[in-house]
């Protein structure tokens, strides 16, 4: 069927018009002027060829043809914006993230809310994976099976490693710096830390899963560092992730040689404290890696764009 009818505009008008029984109020509504307003109104009125509105110096009433013609209009632009709807919604856009353990529930997570917020029609769903964190002795074959895009989703890794990751775009996100830190209470404890040596009294916490590193920093470097010796650097408690040996400190357990940018909510809340102030770069980074089939979609640049502003690195 071919309909010969005005532009959707002008019921748009109209149905506001109703509304508002003013052509002010319409006007200010769909940010135009009253006379725009009028104008279109008396366009309406001719081509239809009946008087919708009766105008008076001081209001503004339907005739009643304008009464009986409301009511289909006001259906016909609900029925529009439901099929807008519907359509957005089969479209909406999906992203997949995966991310180290650590980085995404001591990094990611607090910060996701603000991207939600700026991108409503994302549906984003953070899957936690160890496998995103480079083993040097077999990094080839794990960059392989690194990302594996879907037909209906967009997928992207934050990788923690050394960047070298063939076939996919990559970018460096954030180098963290390694540091002691502990719970508060320690520094005012009957054996506080008030400098390195201090920590011959403390138990030492380990992330072994920093350790298959050949060079990542770990307490032996950090204390040669801070000029200490004579630590035992074997002793205390011994981990296999970054989220355990995290909870051990925020128990009081002991001292724990950690990732700082991994640390910052809880420095800012008061849970933990960086007693001193000597710090190690890490021999790995985080990566943003990406499919190059991915790389030009709108999602897969909105969260890219978003993860240079939280880290403060503003776009060029």
């Amino acid at each position: 069927m071919v309909y010969r009818l005005p532009a959707l505009s002008t019921f748009r008008t109209f149905e506001a018009v109703v509304r508002h029984l003013s052509f002010t109020g319409a006007a200010q509504e769909l940010n135009v002027t009253p006379a725009a307003v009028s104008q279109q109104m008396k366009k309406l009125e001719s081509y239809l060829g009946v008087a919708l509105f009766l105008r008076t110096p001081n209001s503004l009433q339907l005739t009643d043809d304008g009464l009986a013609m409301y009511p289909k209009i006001r259906d016909g632009l609900d029925s529009f914006a439901a099929g807008v709807e519907t359509t957005q919604h089969h479209k909406r856009w999906s992203l997949n993230v995966t991310a180290p353990p650590a980085f995404a529930s001591r990094w990611l997570i607090s910060r996701l809310t603000r991207f939600s917020v700026a991108h409503p029609d994302v549906l984003i769903r953070i899957t936690s994976d160890i496998g995103n964190i480079d083993d040097p002795d077999n990094v080839l074959e794990q960059s392989k099976a690194l990302i594996d895009p879907r037909s209906e989703t967009s997928e992207v890794a934050i990788r923690f490693g050394t960047g070298l990751y063939p076939a996919y775009q990559v970018e460096k996100l954030i180098t963290p710096d390694f540091v002691v830190a502990c719970s508060p209470h320690l520094c005012t404890s009957d054996l506080p830390l008030q400098q390195p040596q201090d920590l011959s009294r403390h138990i030492l916490i380990h992330d072994e899963s920093t350790l298959v590193v050949e060079r990542m920093p770990n307490w032996q470097t950090w204390l040669t560092l801070a000029g200490v010796n004579g630590i035992d650097v074997e002793r205390g408690l011994r981990f296999s992730n970054a989220i355990l040996t995290l909870e051990a400190a925020l128990d009081g357990q002991g001292v724990a040689f950690v990732q700082k940018q991994l640390i910052e909510a809880d420095i800012a809340a008061g849970r933990l404290l960086i007693p001193f102030a000597t710090s190690l770069p890490s021999h790995y980074s985080y990566f943003l890696v990406v499919s190059k089939t991915a790389t030009t979609q709108a999602v897969v640049l909105a969260f890219q764009q978003w993860l240079k502003e939280e880290i403060g690195q503003r776009p060029q």
